[in-house]
């Protein structure tokens, strides 16, 4: 029964000196609203370049030449391929795919 009262103080003492809160802690502005909002956040937090420069591709991609269409369809079709390695994507495309018209 001595013993465990002893570990009861012992707990007790524990939690109080690791749950205990100096006044230093209630200063701070964040203990009351930690957070902060979008625009003072952005102000000190750098844009990430990467991701410009990969949206910027991906909008690249979208508009694509017409003549880079071409080469990609005469490229997924092996017979125009085949023939665009002798005479080119520009003939290879006209010869395969002369009479359709892309968009």
């Amino acid at each position: 029964m001595r013993t465990l009262i002893i570990l009861t103080l012992l707990a007790v003492l524990v939690m109080a000196a690791t749950c205990y809160e100096s006044r230093e802690s209630m200063e701070s502005h964040e203990y009351f609203n930690p957070f902060i909002n979008r625009r003072r956040a952005n102000g000190f937090i750098p844009s990430d370049r990467r991701l410009e420069a990969i949206s910027q591709e991906r909008i690249r991609e979208r508009n694509k030449a017409p003549h880079e269409r071409q080469r990609e369809i005469c490229e997924d079709y092996y017979p125009c391929e085949l023939y665009a390695f002798r005479h080119g994507y520009a003939a290879a495309y006209r010869h395969y795919f002369g009479r359709r018209r892309t968009e």
